[in-house]
């Protein structure tokens, strides 16, 4: 690990300010992720602004806005309190169920949930300096793209960057149409909807997220739904812990009288973003939630995957996955 400078933010303007001084300084938090690359030498920041004793890690509800009576969950809450706590596990199950699949307990004692938005790729290219990515060393190449690519991208990947993003709770928060409060140096809080947060590669792909240097996660809020009741987290993997997914589906649903009023699909596992699966949703919307429809909709999604080498085999899995996930969630969330 290269030498850096440590200091701790006495206030949220402090904490930005002195970040947006330096473009080559960070935010700290957990850590979970940001010292590992460190470690490796991946990442190489000249300075760490530890964000931890500012006050954004409670979990309320939301009284006025957009979206009052949904839920705001602090940017600096740990992602184990979040998953636990009484108003995500009965209003919104399905973000306890993907914050729970993700990582170790370890990890998630410690992971924030501003650090799990703002996670990096876990593709081995990018983790081992010897080889070309253009993530960490823009016009380099990328190693996947000719490379073993099983884990990567099925959408929207360019010939910059195949990799896919990481998180399971992300996966979640696009599905529940969250929105992101950040505040930035000019003191002035922003609302950015998920499903615009994370960012395709395209030719930058070093950039993951469209936040500008200095901007801090302080809160992440989800609206109000009635998707509590018919909502379902599956994550395909190798192993059933300690593992990346293979591909991932976030499902819920709300259902009036014989059809489907509102769905929500999305897709890890499969992106440099967590992917939402739009063609599946419309296709859902306004009919019988029926196996043959699940598979119809499985299949308008998956229609547009294109695969690499490598991981053709993804497609198939996430259509399985996506009526899968359809159907428990159908059941209440259960495995019966």
């Amino acid at each position: 690990m290269r030498p850096f400078k440590y200091s701790r933010a006495q206030n949220t303007g402090n904490a930005v300010q002195t970040v947006a001084a330096n473009t080559n300084s960070k935010f700290l938090a957990g850590g979970t992720n940001i010292l590992d690359l460190m470690k490796e030498d991946v990442e190489r920041p000249d300075e760490l602004v530890d964000v931890t004793r500012l006050n954004f890690s409670q979990v309320r509800t939301v009284e006025g806005g957009a979206n009052k009576g949904g839920v705001s969950i602090g940017g600096l809450g740990r992602n184990t309190d979040t998953a636990n706590h009484p108003l995500v596990r009965q209003n919104f199950p399905l973000l306890t169920q993907a914050i729970l699949a993700g990582a170790s307990q370890q990890i998630r004692n410690m992971a924030t949930n501003g650090g799990n938005l703002n996670q990096r790729t876990r593709c081995s290219y990018f983790y081992d300096t010897a080889m070309p990515c253009n993530k960490r060393e823009p016009g380099s190449g990328c190693g996947a793209l000719e490379g073993i690519n099983r884990m990567h991208a099925l959408f929207g990947w360019s010939n910059d960057c195949v990799a896919v993003h990481p998180s399971d709770m992300c996966v979640a928060l696009v599905a529940l149409d969250a929105v992101v409060k950040v505040q930035g140096t000019d003191g002035k809080e922003r609302s950015i909807p998920f499903a615009d947060y994370h960012r395709l590669p395209g030719n930058t792909p070093q950039k993951d997220n469209i936040l500008n240097q200095g901007e801090l996660i302080t809160a992440i809020e989800i609206p109000k739904n009635n998707f509590a009741s018919k909502s379902y987290y599956l994550k395909v993997r190798d192993r059933a812990s300690y593992a990346f997914a293979l591909v991932s589906v976030a499902a819920a649903l709300e259902i009036e009288g014989n059809a489907i009023k509102n769905v929500r699909v999305a897709m890890g596992g499969v992106s440099h973003k967590p992917w939402r699966a739009v063609e599946a949703e419309k296709f859902l919307t306004g009919k019988a939630a029926t196996e043959a429809n699940f598979k119809a909709a499985a299949d308008a999604e998956m229609r547009n995957a294109k695969p690499l080498e490598h991981n053709k085999f993804k497609v198939e899995l996430g259509r399985r996955a996506i009526v899968r996930a359809l159907t428990q969630a159908m059941k209440g969330g259960t495995n019966a």
